[in-house]
């Protein structure tokens, strides 16, 4: 139906979800060189973040404190998303490479 409305040019009602979707603004934490980039990210509560894998090697971002649920290994391309809804300071590290650390502020 939504693809009939879309051809012949009949706007479908919007929905909330919809709403919220373009509210999001989407940040995103580059993993390369073993290292997150950037280490340290500051964003509103409700900011969905990304962690994209630019590295040849697997990376695991795990939650210090298990304040939100952590990724599975992520290879060369693959990415995770999480959004964080409470104001606070949310510390990670990679689960294989534990040297590799960040840091999400939400404010």
């Amino acid at each position: 139906m939504a693809m009939l409305m879309a051809v012949i040019g009949i706007a479908r009602p919007a929905r909330a979800e919809d709403a919220a979707m373009l509210k999001t603004k989407i940040y995103r934490v580059e993993i390369h060189g073993f290292a997150f980039s950037p280490k340290t990210l500051s964003v509103p509560a409700g900011a969905r973040v990304v962690w994209v894998n630019s590295d040849d090697e697997p990376h695991v971002v795990t939650s210090a404190g298990s304040l939100f649920t952590s990724s599975k290994a992520l290879d060369t391309g693959d990415s995770f998303s999480t959004t964080f809804q409470k104001p606070g300071t949310y510390a990670y590290y990679c689960s294989i490479h534990p040297m590799m650390v960040g840091t999400i502020i939400v404010q």
